[in-house]
């Protein structure tokens, strides 16, 4: 008895033929090349309720809230601040972000600062305190020229910069009145940062906007994007390219 033979099943597959005219798909790169990326969650949240927390402190310090004679410990309560910060800082180097990064690192060296100033320095005028504050003011105004895509993010720099300014004129004139200004400006800094927080992690918590940061642009695509939009120009980043 011979039974009729069964065709090997890669002949009952469709064989895919591509058109004559079909160009081939670009390379990512050289042959066997791979680069691996990690998804981990935004280190941004940290960094500004981060900035907030240590703000009321040094806001309640400058309105007599917390009294002069806490400075010591308000310099320990933001001190952890620093690493706090700083750790957020890092976190936004690995995921790409120089410009976060740039800022949360920046921020950690004012919080060591701050506390450093509280610990050893004097509750008097001094000049070198005012420079500080005055270069940060001009800092955080430089950063916000570049943060407009991100409407929130650029609230907090919009808010942080006079806050620094005053503070700077404060320590430069011991004038009591400037430093209730600085104090409230701290405040209001506290709070955009704290709303800018709390949306960020939502966002990153369900994947999707909830409460509005006002991305446009680049920063929308970031989130709406597909992946090959993220993946756009990655030859040109740091760690790939053969210099920074």
């Amino acid at each position: 008895m011979i039974e009729p033979s069964t065709p090997h099943p890669s002949a009952l597959e469709p064989t895919m033929v591509a058109p004559p005219d079909a160009s081939p798909a670009p390379a990512l790169g050289p042959p066997n090349l791979r680069i691996m990326l990690r998804p981990m969650a935004s280190p941004m949240p940290l960094g500004f309720y981060t900035i907030a927390i240590a703000n009321i402190m040094i806001s309640s310090l400058q309105l007599g809230i917390i009294g002069s004679g806490e400075r010591r410990n308000v310099a320990l309560i933001i001190l952890p601040a620093f690493v706090l910060q700083l750790i957020a800082g890092i976190a936004c180097i690995a995921a790409r972000d120089a410009f976060a990064a740039t800022l949360m690192t920046s921020i950690a060296g004012s919080w060591l600062a701050d506390a450093l100033i509280y610990l050893f320095g004097t509750p008097d005028k001094s000049v070198a305190p005012a420079v500080l504050s005055f270069a940060f003011a001009g800092f955080v105004a430089m950063m916000a020229t570049a943060a407009r895509p991100k409407a929130a993010l650029f609230a907090v720099l919009v808010t942080a910069a006079p806050r620094f300014f005053f503070s700077g004129l404060a320590a430069a004139t011991g004038n009591e009145a400037l430093t209730k200004t600085a104090g409230v400006f701290g405040y209001l800094l506290a709070a955009v940062a704290i709303y800018t927080a709390w949306a960020l992690l939502l966002e990153d918590v369900r994947g999707h906007t909830v409460l509005p940061v006002g991305r446009t642009g680049p920063a929308r695509e970031a989130i709406e994007g597909s992946l090959a939009a993220q993946l756009t120009g990655y030859e040109h980043l740091a760690g790939i390219r053969r210099t920074l």
